[in-house]
């Protein structure tokens, strides 16, 4: 069984690889994870440019992996496989990821494993809390999801029980600090105002929680909206904007709804682990507020280290790590990326 484990990750705007040793009892060892970000080519757009980030990754990988084998002490020969990102993601920077995993394979002789992005965020959780109770429920929040899932098996069988509707959170962080002139990405900015700020000073609307919505799925469009408005109201009257009282109350309606429905979400499910993870993990409120329900509700709260948080490669390392021990089959060396791939296709 393949030890020592290469993880690629380039499914946005971060360049992604880790490396990690899976030991003879099935747990997982970090051993590198070296990260090449290119927000800073983006930011002036308040979004990620696909073009740009294909590009940057092209540029990142073989110093990143290069990076990633010093910091181990590990050499190439050392690598008994590889685990890449297959999706979801965008197109043109899964590519990139692919296409250098594959390269990597065939060169060293060793199996390639593509994986679900998604369940790497996970499947994380393990390199610092050790294995997952099963089952758990985690509450996947970034950029570009807002999830709600069952793990009942981390290399095998995950499973959606909600979504956003509209905009994840994290989108909703980004369109928030455009209009409130912070930089982007929106969230740390955000979360540094709101400490100053009065968490209700605003009473912004909290998103599919009346008593028709569905109960486990999420929408932030409309606070968005709701923000954006409010802000135009108060320009147009000719005030100063309070940004530090927006931003708060913005985070808690954001923060409140999360965890209003995680916590309701086990407790119907009759499950006493939650898991956050994604880059909104890392945000202040989110965490407070989750340890202080999950406390009142005796869940057991998980949730990484702020740099295992975002993406990066030592997820997808962790994660094939978990689908190696599970002796899964390895992937063809021509798969191809799917930028749409589902949570519940973990390996393919």
């Amino acid at each position: 069984m393949p030890r020592m484990i290469m993880g690629i990750e380039s499914s946005c705007d971060e360049t992604g690889v880790g490396l990690v040793r899976l030991a003879d009892d099935g747990t997982v060892e970090l051993l590198a994870d070296e990260v090449a970000s290119s927000v800073e080519q983006h930011a002036r757009f308040g979004g990620v440019v696909p073009e740009a980030a294909s590009r940057a990754h092209l540029e990142a990988m073989v110093p990143t992996v290069e990076r990633a084998l010093v910091t181990s002490g590990l050499g190439l020969p050392d690598v008994d496989a590889i685990a890449v990102t297959a999706g979801p993601g965008l197109t043109g920077a899964l590519l990139v990821g692919v296409s250098a995993a594959k390269a990597y394979a065939a060169a060293l002789g060793v199996p390639l494993y593509g994986v679900n992005h998604l369940a790497g965020h996970i499947a994380v959780d393990t390199l610092q809390h050790g294995p997952l109770p099963a089952p758990c429920l985690a509450l996947l929040v970034s950029g570009g999801h807002t999830q709600l899932l069952r793990v009942d098996d981390i290399a095998s069988k995950i499973t959606e029980i909600g979504s956003t509707v509209d905009d994840a959170a994290g989108e909703a962080y980004d369109k928030v600090a455009r209009v409130l002139r912070l930089p982007y990405p929106g969230g740390p900015p955000i979360d540094k105002a709101a400490r100053n700020g009065d968490p209700e000073a605003i009473a912004f609307p909290r998103g599919m929680t009346g008593p028709r919505d569905a109960k486990f799925d999420f929408s932030f469009s409309g606070l968005k909206t709701a923000v954006a408005r409010w802000v135009e109201a108060a320009e147009a009257r000719g005030e100063a904007v309070p940004v530090d009282d927006v931003a708060a109350s913005f985070q808690e309606a954001v923060a409140d709804v999360l965890t209003a429905k995680a916590v309701r979400a086990a407790d119907e499910l009759g499950i006493d682990t939650l898991v956050i993870s994604g880059g909104v993990a890392a945000n202040s409120r989110l965490s407070a507020l989750a340890a202080e329900r999950c406390a009142a509700a005796g869940i057991e709260l998980r949730v990484p280290r702020p740099r295992l948080c975002t993406d990066n490669g030592a997820m997808i390392a962790a994660l094939g790590a978990h689908v190696v021990a599970a002796g899964a089959k390895p992937s063809a060396l021509d798969i191809s990326a799917d930028p749409a791939l589902p949570v519940s296709t973990i390996s393919i």
